[in-house]
């Protein structure tokens, strides 16, 4: 919950008269109610649970390519570690900004982009610029059941991004150690998977648990006053020392490309810190126990 009310705040500073916002698009999908929301020139796209509408992405209408929310800066820290991903893999469309970023980080990658509802699709093509073209593809389809035909058709990606918010949190089935073992599995040998979690939650320690279990030793990138944390895995971990010289040069090379998107490379770069937590006492989530819906909260 702690990340919706970041973003609430952060909305509410940048555009104050958040009530008056007006509702452009609304519809009820298979899977959730969505709306499309004008605040003056921020535009974003919701989800509506039980508990509370949730922004899933954002966008200023007169600046489409300036990253509204401060996660998805971060997500770029997995080039810091893979600079040059010729495939990328995006579970999770919403507005389509990181598929975008990406592409005009790297026009020469692929992209493949993953998403369960057609509905938010659409909503990304019609609304959010989402863009799609010979290089960028889009399907509709559970991200779990993606990634396990990728894997038995032996397709490999260079960065896998998991970004799946059902309104509420990650569904429970994309969380499991099974999960993560399919996800590694798809993973080039020198490819990297960024996923988008929270980092105020009971979960986080059973995330933390379950991400150990299987990459052994992964990294996490997050600011100091944030609810969010990208985790950052590696295939085939190296060495501490050289992974800091790797970060450390690529960051140089990132320097002027992400400035356009006010991130500064060298500080994020500084946020990616190797997690030592290998708490032995704290139960993994697997597919016989993901109770996501009893630990999202503090």
């Amino acid at each position: 919950m702690y990340k919706f009310i970041y973003i609430f705040i952060l909305t509410f500073i940048l555009f104050p008269h958040f009530s008056t916002a007006k509702t452009i698009h609304h519809e009820r999908s298979l899977y959730r109610n969505i709306t499309v929301d004008d605040e003056g020139d921020l535009r974003c796209l919701k989800f509506h649970t039980k508990q509370q509408k949730s922004q899933q992405s954002c966008m200023f209408k007169s600046k489409p390519k300036k990253l509204v929310f401060s996660y998805t800066k971060l997500v770029m820290s997995a080039l810091m570690i893979n600079p040059n991903p010729k495939n990328i893999l995006i579970i999770g469309l919403g507005g389509g900004t990181l598929s975008n970023t990406f592409h005009q980080l790297l026009p020469q990658a692929y992209i493949t982009n993953v998403e369960l509802d057609d509905a938010v699709i659409k909503v990304a093509r019609k609304y959010f610029n989402y863009v799609e073209n010979k290089q960028i593809k889009t399907i509709t389809q559970d991200g779990r059941i993606f990634i396990k035909r990728a894997a038995l058709k032996h397709q490999q990606y260079d960065l896998i991004i998991l970004d799946a918010f059902n309104g509420d949190y990650i569904p429970e089935h994309l969380m499991t150690v099974e999960f993560l073992q399919e996800v590694k599995q798809i993973l080039s040998p020198t490819g990297v998977l960024a996923a988008n979690t929270f980092s105020t939650s009971r979960l986080y320690a059973h995330e933390s648990a379950t991400y150990h279990a299987v990459f052994k030793n992964y990294y996490n990138v997050k600011n100091n006053n944030l609810s969010n944390r990208i985790i950052l895995a590696q295939k085939q971990p190296i060495a501490a020392s050289l992974l800091k010289l790797q970060i450390k040069n690529n960051s140089l090379q990132f320097k002027n490309k992400l400035n356009k998107y006010g991130i500064n490379s060298k500080k994020l770069s500084r946020k990616i810190k190797l997690d030592n937590d290998s708490s032995t006492d704290i139960r993994l989530l697997t597919d016989q126990y993901s109770p996501v819906n009893l630990l999202k909260v503090q």
